[in-house]
């Protein structure tokens, strides 16, 4: 998971497929900002394919748009992006989404977040926060759980949707109430 620009992109090959035939892929070189999640080298290039009908990202190559890309990292500087990976423009994020990169996600990486696509559903354990946008604003995945909230691990070791900017102490979600 990264913040980064885009500088520039290029076609390349990369490989065959299992006829023989070339695959193309565009290749952006990125100026990364930050490393929130990945290895310890810098990402150099990001790789996708060449359109979206084939589930490529198009990524602004101007250098000024920044982006929060969460992809396949190779470790070796390359990654992997595709229309199912996580590649939003840094000034689309609200600023509990920014704060929560840096700080509050990584508290809930032992929680595990549970989709609900139709009321009613539950949650099977109390490591699980139930994530309910879909359900609740027509198939929406960017709602206001996902712009609002963080999914964090307690200190009792239950985990809850958790609301604001001041030290996660207080303002939980319960997950009767999304």
């Amino acid at each position: 998971v990264i913040r980064a620009k885009a500088v520039s992109a290029k076609e390349v090959d990369s490989g065959n497929d299992i006829y023989g035939n070339p695959i193309k892929r565009i290749q952006y070189e990125i100026k990364q900002i930050k490393m929130f999640k990945g290895p310890d080298k810098d990402i150099e290039f990001i790789y996708t394919a060449p359109s979206t009908a084939v589930c490529g990202r198009l990524l602004d190559t101007g250098g000024k748009k920044e982006y929060l890309i969460a992809g396949k990292s190779e470790g070796n500087g390359k990654m992997h992006i595709t229309l199912c990976d996580l590649v939003s423009t840094w000034d689309s994020l609200t600023p509990t989404q920014k704060k929560s990169l840096n700080q509050r996600y990584q508290m809930g990486c032992e929680c595990k977040i549970s989709r609900c696509l139709s009321i009613p559903c539950f949650v099977s354990s109390s490591d699980e926060c139930l994530w309910t946008d879909w359900a609740m604003e027509k198939n929406n995945v960017d709602g206001r759980q996902a712009k609002h909230y963080a999914c964090i691990k307690r200190s009792d070791g239950s985990c809850a949707w958790y609301r604001g900017m001041a030290p996660p102490k207080q303002e939980f979600l319960d997950i009767e109430d999304p």
